[in-house]
């Protein structure tokens, strides 16, 4: 049995298709602010199973999370589900979802990725690779930093409001500063473009985005959603603002059903 936690949401009684969701930074499967609350009305039709990455929400601790082990655990749980599920995954959860679907093409239904940080795909592109330039020297946060600094950091300092820095809030941050660096990925394209089944890729068209966090996380997020959607032969959907699935729920939750059924 994995390890690691699983909301499930499911009106159906059972009866609908499973799809699983895998978290980005700073949040767990279910929360409000960056995680999948938004998508709750889905589980009218389909059997949502919210992944806790290790680390995260009510996941156990660990001491580097790290985008292989989530793709384990990926792999684990659809394996659990009969003739496989859906995947849905967000930035650092989207990568995971993509080197799971690699792993097991034959478990996956459908793959959604919003703004995966998948950066290998697009490692030629001058946006991507200034991003790489900036942080490839200096991707560890000094031990003095604190998770609330962090997350302070991570928030006000480019513009954005922080959220209430909660136990919970503040563990999720602390194993976000330890992650193993996206960069270090090899994704697997060509087997996500050989699949049978449909990709779908979202991006945040970032227009209202405070300028630091457009110039330094969106438009690398920008090209790589490109670079990913061309490569493995899938729909780029766009919508406006910055966190998707939280801030377009309708839109979102609208292309996802059309791609579940």
């Amino acid at each position: 049995m994995t390890a690691i936690h699983v909301t499930v949401w499911d009106e159906t009684g059972g009866e609908g298709a499973p799809a699983v969701f895998a978290h980005n930074i700073f949040t767990w499967g279910s929360d409000e602010a960056y995680g999948f609350a938004a998508q709750r009305p889905l589980a009218d039709r389909h059997r949502l199973l919210l992944v806790d990455r290790r680390g995260y929400g009510d996941s156990p601790d660990t001491d580097r999370s790290d985008f292989d082990t989530d793709a384990d655990d990926l792999v684990e749980l659809l394996e659990q589900q009969d003739g496989g599920a859906h995947l849905v995954g967000h930035g650092n959860g989207g990568l995971a979802a993509m080197l799971a679907a690699g792993r097991r093409p034959d478990l996956v239904r459908s793959l959604t990725l919003i703004q995966p940080s998948a950066f290998s795909a697009a490692a030629g592109h001058p946006v991507i690779k200034g991003l790489l330039d900036r942080v490839g020297d200096g991707a560890e946060v000094p031990e003095s930093v604190t998770p609330e600094q962090y997350l302070r950091a991570s928030t006000e300092g480019i513009g954005l409001a922080m959220p209430d820095p909660t136990p919970r809030r503040l563990r999720a941050v602390a194993t976000s500063m330890r992650e193993r660096p996206v960069w270090e990925a090899t994704v697997p394209l060509e087997p996500l473009r050989a699949a049978s089944w449909p990709t779908l890729v979202i991006c945040g068209t970032w227009q209202d985005a405070p300028e630091p966090y457009r110039t330094y996380v969106g438009e690398p997020l920008i090209a790589c959603a490109e670079a990913v959607a061309e490569a493995v032969d899938a729909r780029l959907l766009r919508v406006a603002g910055y966190y998707p699935h939280t801030q377009q729920p309708a839109a979102v939750n609208a292309a996802l059903r059309e791609l579940w059924e």
